[in-house]
């Protein structure tokens, strides 16, 4: 009798297992775990003011949201995201809905028009998006090597652009004005589609105009260096993202005395195709 039953329980064991066997990993249609169709990626726009918004998704069965702000790189983000834009101008602002398989299972897109700066936290930089050839003409080249190394402030792209070769570096930079005892952020959106070779890229406030044909020195308020480790891929997102080396990185500016102080951006480098800057910020804090 009990050997009758463990053959009949082997028997049994043996069928499940060639179910499980025959049984496909995944099933095509819902619940394949590796795509999914119609997932609702859209969002709306509530203005709250003339520079604050609330992002809110129609959430729909997906795993996680993604957003771009102004032609920025896609993050993580929330369903209900709210947005400060202090500055006037024209947001295009994308979302992505990842779904299973982390797949962008839907998307939407929308533009929003901020028609006046925020008083207080508006950016102080004139012409740093460097769209246009007034944009261009709100800074100055500032020539550190005789030659070998150039900005170019006007081109089709909307970008400053920066190429050199031999070690060589220029600067440009643009006269703001200060409070003393006030923090101010300094911030820009960078690119690079190649990797750089033995460059440096420098941010400094400096209480006078640079001399032309000497160097910049002082306090470096952004960086990338590829030999602290970074800009040794190709990048394409904030300085505040990219740049390395803490204490060369931190973007904030404390004001010493009220008045006129010089923001300057260095580059220079061994090898530097294509290196370039746009959305320049340098805005006070609270």
């Amino acid at each position: 009798m009990i050997a009758k039953y463990i053959t009949k329980s082997l028997l049994m064991g043996i069928a499940v297992l060639s179910f499980a066997a025959c049984t496909p990993d995944t099933i095509d249609g819902d619940g394949n775990g590796i795509t999914q169709d119609m997932v609702d990626g859209t969002f709306n726009v509530k203005k709250i003011t003339e520079n604050k918004y609330t992002l809110t998704t129609n959430a729909n069965n997906y795993i996680t949201t993604k957003w771009s702000i102004d032609g920025d790189a896609f993050k993580i983000g929330k369903n209900i995201q709210d947005l400060f834009l202090p500055d006037e101008g024209i947001y295009i602002i994308k979302h992505q809905a990842i779904g299973i398989g982390g797949v962008i299972a839907g998307t939407d897109s929308k533009t929003i028009t901020v028609t006046n700066s925020d008083p207080v936290y508006g950016n102080i930089i004139k012409g740093g998006r460097f769209d246009t050839p007034a944009d261009a003409s709100k800074w100055t080249v500032h020539n550190i090597s005789t030659s070998g190394a150039q900005w170019i402030l006007s081109n089709p792209t909307g970008m400053a652009t920066f190429v050199a070769t031999g070690s060589n570096q220029q600067a440009i930079y643009q006269p703001i004005q200060v409070e003393a005892g006030q923090k101010y952020s300094i911030d820009m959106s960078v690119k690079s589609n190649t990797a750089l070779e033995d460059t440096w890229f420098e941010v400094y406030v400096v209480n006078s105009i640079p001399a032309q044909g000497q160097d910049i020195s002082g306090n470096v308020y952004r960086n990338i260096n590829t030999w602290d480790g970074c800009g040794k891929a190709a990048f394409d997102d904030k300085i505040s993202a990219i740049g390395c080396n803490g204490d060369k990185n931190g973007g904030v500016y404390t004001a010493t005395t009220t008045g006129t102080v010089y923001l300057v951006i260095k580059c220079g480098g061994k090898t530097v195709n294509s290196l370039s800057i746009d959305k320049v910020e340098f805005r006070r804090m609270q």
